[in-house]
């Protein structure tokens, strides 16, 4: 296949590479990749999911239990996430990436002592009083997920199957009882009973009080996982399972028109992308944003040939070559 000339090259060339210095206009990026787009977006983003999987969905949310997603990477475990909380208005995700060193504790809160300590040596020096402690101390996003609400939160733990061998057990407790202590202010005297702390994703606080965090209304967990381990079947028992399987040229098709809609992809003539996306799928993982990027390069008038878009941005995810 050729080339598809639907831009002219000054418009495409941004950068040219001669050293030149001009003042071009960034073209508008794609919607999923326009922040201010996404800020004031007011209907749920577009997420294509078969009826199966919907009623999977369900099932964790009626159950008050963390859903654990598997699937290879590109078949929207973590966005799935974003569209609950979309579709159900329960406010920005939460979100815990993981990786081998990642421990719950970090997820339930910090405490900067040494801040702490430096702060009150500073104020005394200036006769000034203390802060509280609770300016030391900020909830992570498993901690702030239990911060009581009248609505739950949804908390992504994003690539568990990443985490160390004893992570999974360690969040047991917290999924099954949905509170933990600080300790730092379970000892503070009873004056001090109620803190303000701070929580992740904002500067404001929240009340705690003698040192522990309950929620009122389990969180919406989605837990991800590529399947390069099996979790302990402790963990698997408190967990709904639902496995994202490869999508089909059909799906995909409706996931291009859903993100870019019915018209551009006419205009693009995605259908030869999609099978050539197809086809390097077989050879080696391709996540599916891979696939939007390259139509919507097409749209931009790129002067590449389908061969040279699939190397530029079609390549493998574990960086082996085609």
């Amino acid at each position: 296949m050729g080339d598809s000339g639907l831009g002219d090259s000054g418009q495409w060339h941004i950068f040219r590479g001669d050293g030149t210095r001009h003042r071009s206009a960034l073209p508008p990026p794609p919607p999923w990749r326009d922040r201010a787009h996404r800020t004031r977006e007011t209907s749920p983003r577009p997420y294509v999911i078969g009826p199966g999987e919907v009623d999977v969905v369900n099932a964790a949310l009626h159950l008050r239990r963390p859903l654990l997603v598997t699937g290879r990477p590109g078949t929207g475990k973590s966005t799935l996430a974003e569209a609950i909380a979309d579709e159900l208005g329960l406010g920005p995700v939460l979100r815990w990436p993981i990786n081998s060193r990642s421990q719950l504790i970090d997820a339930l809160y910090r405490y900067d002592a040494v801040g702490r300590l430096r702060e009150a040596t500073m104020t005394k020096d200036r006769g000034e009083s203390e802060p509280d402690i609770g300016t030391f101390i900020r909830l992570g996003p498993v901690g702030t997920a239990l911060v009581p609400a009248d609505r739950p939160k949804v908390l992504l733990i994003d690539e568990l199957d990443k985490s160390d061998l004893d992570l999974p057990n360690d969040l047991l407790a917290v999924l099954e009882d949905g509170e933990f202590e600080i300790p730092e202010l379970a000892r503070l005297p009873e004056e001090y009973a109620e803190v303000q702390v701070m929580v992740t994703g904002s500067r404001e606080r929240t009340p705690v009080k003698h040192g522990l965090v309950q929620c009122r209304e389990f969180p919406i967990i989605v837990a991800t996982s590529n399947g390069e381990r099996d979790f302990p079947p402790a963990f698997l028992r408190r967990c709904v399972r639902l496995d994202l399987p490869d999508l089909s040229e059909d799906r995909l098709r409706e996931i291009v028109v859903a993100h870019l809609g019915a018209d551009s992809v006419e205009a693009a003539g995605a259908d030869d992308l999609i099978a050539t996306f197809l086809q390097l799928r077989t050879l080696g993982e391709l996540a599916t944003d891979q696939l939007l990027n390259a139509i919507h390069l097409r749209l931009t008038g790129v002067e590449l040939s389908r061969d040279d878009l699939a190397r530029a941005v079609l390549h493998r995810l574990d960086g082996a070559a085609m």
